[in-house]
């Protein structure tokens, strides 16, 4: 039996805007977390995968282009609004005026070099 894998590219904060524009704009990309304002769910350093066309809900995990930057975050509603939350407590919310900044949805984490340390997120699609 041959097995097949599919290969999800690595880009950069520079060129996510990029990827997210081109007519595969619809496929996942992984980005490597910088920063520690998802700790402690997420640490620096790991790899998340994202799904462009992923189902937005409260509560998913989500890469926004919020005050001119890419920024991964939990998305709440509380009080008919929408906010991008970190979960590191020494960093606020950010209130959104709709969801059209969300750009994807994390879908996916790995350690770099282990399999072993895979987490799986929601993984549906939009209609």
């Amino acid at each position: 039996m041959t097995s097949i894998r599919k290969i999800i590219p690595l880009v950069s904060q520079e060129s996510a805007d990029a990827s997210l524009s081109t007519c595969a704009g619809a496929e996942p990309f992984a980005l490597m977390v910088l920063g520690d304002s998802m700790m402690p769910e997420f640490e620096e350093g790991e790899i998340i995968i994202i799904e462009p066309e992923g189902l937005t809900t409260e509560g998913s995990f989500v890469l926004a282009f919020h005050n001119e930057e890419y920024i991964f975050r939990q998305l709440l509603r509380r009080e008919g609004d929408w906010y991008l939350h970190p979960l590191n407590t020494n960093y606020e919310d950010a209130l959104i005026s709709d969801l059209s900044v969300v750009k994807g949805v994390i879908i996916q984490k790995q350690r770099p070099g282990s399999r072993r340390t895979r987490k799986t997120y929601v993984a549906k699609r939009a209609h």
